[in-house]
């Protein structure tokens, strides 16, 4: 297959990015390639890390679809020029690693992938690093060996990357998603996590445009008590209602079910602040003194709400990086859609 016709067929089957941005991939692969021509070499970086909690597609994929991944990073690698990508970086979190690695290293050692192999190295994301590593110029200084936290952007990465060099950064379910479009298997589906108060808890592959409510009746998922759900991320996605369940669920994927009836409300608030508190690189002032004080503040009895939204706002308005910006996500949605109602 030439590089056209691998970039035309990601292009028409609409390949978006499934790390949780949706960036178009025919756009990102297209950027890469051109930086190159001005470049000697450049990097390829699969994120597997899977830093979202509760999501657990990656893994899913890594399990039952491994080979297809390598196939996907070996396409790139072609599509970039083999002779131009001086190493492929495969970001793992410890668990992944350790169940996965063995396997990979397997099928690295077949004669197609040969070329791959020399330069394929594992970084492993440790126990006690930030969620914000997985942010994609945030792994970039993981790996340069600096401190953990997001670059300005621009220069994105696909011109300035690792060690100044051109570099693709794909999610795991993307390249397993270009394997599938390199031999017209892709069917406009995606992979999706079902978490929290339900009957089947796990990853199910199911068409990318349904709704959440078509994606929780198609799972045997739909409860029969009352409920509110949280989709994309556990920490970054947005808190519906049982009667806003018409949308499609974008991000990292998740629909996270909680029981209405059960819920602390209270200790959830305090669960989605504490982790941003606790998560903040501490780059900016607005994000590393913001999730201290709204977490300082949802702590008192009675505590300043105009000064806890007039920090959301800053928050929303200000932050550096997507950290900073997802923290009123959960929290505005959850005040308008499940405590006011």
């Amino acid at each position: 297959m030439t590089p056209n016709n691998l970039l035309k067929k990601i292009t028409d089957a609409g390949l978006v990015g499934r790390g949780g941005g949706s960036y178009p991939t025919a756009q990102k692969w297209s950027a890469v390639k051109q930086a190159l021509l001005g470049k000697k070499q450049g990097y390829i970086i699969v994120n597997g890390a899977e830093g979202e909690p509760a999501v657990k597609k990656d893994g899913y994929i890594l399990d039952h679809h491994v080979e297809e991944v390598i196939n996907g990073v070996y396409l790139a690698d072609q599509f970039l020029g083999t002779q131009k990508i001086k190493k492929i970086y495969f970001f793992l979190n410890h668990d992944y690693h350790r169940l996965y690695a063995s396997k990979i290293k397997t099928i690295l050692a077949t004669k197609k992938y040969s070329l791959l192999k020399n330069k394929w190295e594992f970084v492993i994301k440790p126990n006690n690093l930030t969620y914000i590593s997985g942010e994609e110029t945030a792994l970039l200084n993981l790996i340069e060996g600096h401190k953990i936290q997001p670059r300005l952007k621009p220069p994105f990465p696909t011109s300035h990357g690792l060690h100044g060099r051109p570099t693709l950064i794909n999610n795991v379910e993307t390249f397993y998603n270009i394997s599938l479009v390199s031999k017209d298997k892709y069917r406009e589906e995606r992979f999706y996590t079902l978490a929290g108060e339900v009957k089947h808890r796990g990853v199910f592959k199911l068409p990318a445009d349904l709704t959440i409510e078509e994606v929780l009746r198609r799972t045997n998922n739909y409860p029969t008590y009352k409920f509110f759900v949280q989709i994309g991320g556990e920490m970054s996605g947005e808190v519906l209602n049982a009667e806003q369940l018409d949308q499609r669920i974008d991000g990292a994927g998740l629909v996270m079910v909680y029981d209405y009836r059960w819920t602390n409300k209270q200790k959830l608030l305090k669960y989605w602040l504490k982790f941003y508190h606790n998560q903040s690189c501490g780059q900016c002032t607005i994000c590393r003194e913001g999730t201290y004080r709204l977490w300082q503040l949802i702590n008192q009895p009675r505590f300043d709400e105009t000064l806890f939204w007039e920090i959301i706002e800053g928050l929303e308005e200000s932050s550096f990086c997507g950290l900073g910006f997802s923290v009123p996500i959960p929290i505005k949605s959850y005040f308008e859609n499940i405590l006011k109602n």
